[in-house]
């Protein structure tokens, strides 16, 4: 994508209100005024800001007024609900604005007889561009590259090289390394733009060619794409098929959005919520969030049941229900910094086969340095509290046992979900709520049993 940037500064409240006002009392050319002078992520704001009936009516003015670029820069639900305020001909107006990636990126969602209606609307070069990239998944290095790039036969010398970027009106806007195939369209290598302008024109392009230059296959997931880029301090990568034929070219202004998508997902998952809702309806919000306070009511259920078993412990001191949300609290806290730190060093491909157990025993050993200390706080405050050293111990050990557990339990629950294919960040948090809950009660309310009655 070819997003620009836009600081909230620069599309004030005020300004929102007014187009808000403006909507409501029909003055049309104002709303038109009040727009035309945003950039594309400011307009794009504008939508996501107003109503849903107010963003149908602000599109129903603009049409094709609406810098094309904006629609690149909505959240999907919206973005879903102004081209459905579009015909046909306004979207195939703004795709022939945009690149081919980003042309995807808005028609990937549609219908497929609205998308075929768009697409016979574009001229054939720019269909053909689009439905290639609209035939690699979603998410993968074929659908987020550009076909926009300079790509020159490695027979040619640097004079031919440079005519032919001067003469061809096709080139992309930024330019940062020629691309050298073969007779069959194999890539050679690349030569950086800075290099073939110091080369004397009678140069063959081959001999100053760099070779060892890593390329993407077009299948690559576009989470590896953001590994390799920031691994290797890329500006661009080609793309090629499985023959080694240049496809297309990543630019790292692609790659920045993939690794905002990746991090917001996982930012998503880890609070149980699979998407981005905030556009959506409370009805639709209301059932995409419903599936995980499902599974979170049966493990809330599951250490229900655990404090069940001590109920008559419970009745004789009152004190263990006073004191059992705070091993279980304490536990989970804990648990959640280590979930996060693993499953952050998971996604970044930090952690993995050969420092697993190295991490672990890394954080068993935090928890049970943490363990110690607040056992010790504890156990000091609720014999002061309570005057009975027992259960300032009981309290103690439990605290001790729940931080250990939930070291591990951080650790070793999204190393085992990815051993078994499951996403860490969707589900590693609920297990790990689930047993810090459970040997937490267990560990309190077992010890207070044992010691106390």
């Amino acid at each position: 994508m070819n997003g620009e940037a836009e600081t909230l500064d620069e599309v004030p409240p005020e300004l929102i209100r007014r187009v808000e006002t403006a909507l409501a009392e029909d003055r049309t050319e104002e709303v038109r005024s009040l727009l035309a002078g945003l950039s594309a992520s400011g307009q794009a704001f504008v939508l996501e800001q107003v109503t849903e009936l107010q963003r149908d009516k602000l599109v129903g003015i603009l049409k094709r007024d609406l810098d094309p670029r904006a629609l690149i820069e909505l959240d999907e639900e919206v973005l879903d609900g102004v081209l459905e305020q579009l015909d046909s001909k306004d979207i195939a107006a703004a795709a022939h604005e945009l690149e081919a990636d980003d042309a995807a990126l808005i028609l990937e969602d549609l219908p497929q007889d609205e998308l075929l209606e768009v697409l016979a609307e574009l001229p054939p070069d720019e269909r053909a561009d689009i439905e290639k990239a609209l035939a690699y998944p979603e998410g993968t290095a074929g659908r987020m590259m550009q076909r926009s790039l300079v790509k020159v036969p490695d027979g040619w010398t640097v004079g031919q090289v440079i005519d032919h970027c001067r003469e061809a009106t096709d080139l992309p806007d930024d330019v940062y390394d020629i691309f050298v195939v073969d007779a069959t369209g194999r890539l050679q290598g690349s030569v950086p733009l800075g290099r073939m302008l110091r080369t004397k024109r009678p140069v063959p392009i081959r001999d100053i060619v760099d070779p060892d230059i890593p390329s993407l296959p077009a299948l690559t997931e576009q989470a590896e794409v953001a590994h390799l880029f920031r691994d290797m301090n890329l500006v661009s990568c080609p793309v090629v098929d499985a023959q080694g034929r240049l496809e297309g070219v990543i630019m790292v202004d692609d790659v920045v959005d993939v690794i905002d998508e990746e991090a917001e997902a996982d930012l998503l998952k880890m609070g149980g919520v699979g998407i981005d809702d905030m556009h959506a309806n409370p009805v639709r919000t209301a059932r995409l969030r419903a599936m995980w306070l499902t599974v979170n009511l049966a493990t809330a259920v599951l250490a229900s049941l655990v404090i069940g078993q001590f109920e008559h412990s419970i009745e004789k001191i009152v004190a263990l229900a006073v004191l059992m949300p705070i091993v279980a609290s304490m536990g989970g806290n804990a648990g959640t910094q280590t979930v996060t730190v693993a499953v952050r060093a998971l996604a970044m491909g930090e952690l993995t086969a050969a420092n697993a157990f190295r991490f672990v025993a890394k954080e068993a050993a935090v928890g049970g340095l943490n363990g110690l200390v607040f056992a010790f706080l504890m156990g000091v405050a609720v014999v002061a509290w309570y005057g009975d050293w027992r259960l300032g111990a009981v309290i103690g050990a439990a605290m001790i046992c729940n931080l250990l557990a939930a070291a591990l339990a951080g650790t070793l629950i999204p190393l085992g979900l990815q051993k078994f294919g499951i996403d860490p960040a969707v589900s590693s948090t609920v297990f790990l709520t689930t047993v810090t809950d459970v040997i937490g009660f267990l560990a309190f309310l077992g010890l207070a049993t044992a010691f106390l009655l």
